[in-house]
């Protein structure tokens, strides 16, 4: 069977960028592409950061890569992403893994709060987190050593805040429909290998229906909280490259 390549998809903030490398160690291909409103793309208009916004794009760069078919890792909103793209676009998918993915409204508690934002509260919040990267990464019981300082400090620099308010905005939208866990179900009912991880400090607080736990080809809880990728990358990429071929 061949190789195929991984699409990372990240989440509300930063990038998985900094995993490409380690998968490459472990003799596989990764791919972390700039979402709408991140990285090189921070100029995006807002009206078009949504949720299907990044699916169409994601799509768009598979085809400008000549790249057919891979594995999504989606994590948090990304992971929402994922369920998104692989319900539009199944011939492109060998598998998904759900890395405490959005599975409902009451998982993305953190967007809800910053979806509400006035502006200038949204940049604030972000200005803060930037200067003070060791208390972002306390949230999620992170320690403030200087490899994960300097990880913090790029992940915060990756978008503006306006990004994070259309992405939250878009996925209080989208998970508060009863059709977008419908799709997700529908996903799971599959023959669609679905991969569930978690941290074990952050899984008690993972929104996962029982019926994903049921017909999830594996479910794992890695040491770690929320950020794992960031605790422990080599760890996490060791995990990921041993659910797939």
């Amino acid at each position: 069977m061949p190789h195929y390549p991984y699409l990372l998809i990240h989440g509300l903030i930063g990038s998985l960028s900094d995993l490409v490398p380690l998968f490459a160690a472990h003799g596989r291909q990764a791919h972390a592409p700039d979402l709408l409103g991140y990285g090189r793309l921070q100029d995006a208009e807002p009206s078009c950061i949504t949720l299907d916004g990044q699916v169409a794009h994601l799509a768009q760069w598979l085809l400008a890569h000549d790249i057919e078919r891979v594995h999504l890792v989606g994590h948090s909103v990304g992971g929402a992403i994922a369920m998104l793209f692989a319900a539009a676009h199944p011939e492109r998918v060998v598998s998904l893994v759900s890395v405490e993915g959005n599975f409902s409204l009451a998982d993305a508690f953190w967007s809800a709060n910053v979806a509400q934002m006035q502006a200038p509260e949204a940049d604030a919040m972000l200005a803060q987190f930037r200067q003070k990267p060791e208390e972002w990464l306390a949230r999620s019981g992170i320690s403030a050593s200087a490899s994960h300082l300097d990880t913090a400090a790029r992940l915060l620099a990756n978008q503006p805040a306006s990004t994070l308010q259309a992405t939250a905005r878009s996925v209080v939208e989208v998970t508060r429909r009863p059709e977008y866990l419908a799709t997700v179900r529908a996903l799971f009912e599959d023959p669609l290998a679905i991969h569930l991880i978690a941290g074990e400090r952050s899984k008690d607080s993972w929104d996962v229906p029982g019926w994903a736990l049921e017909h999830a080809a594996s479910v794992s809880y890695l040491p770690g909280g929320h950020l794992m990728m960031v605790e422990d990358p080599q760890r996490f990429v060791a995990a990921l490259t041993g659910h797939s071929n």
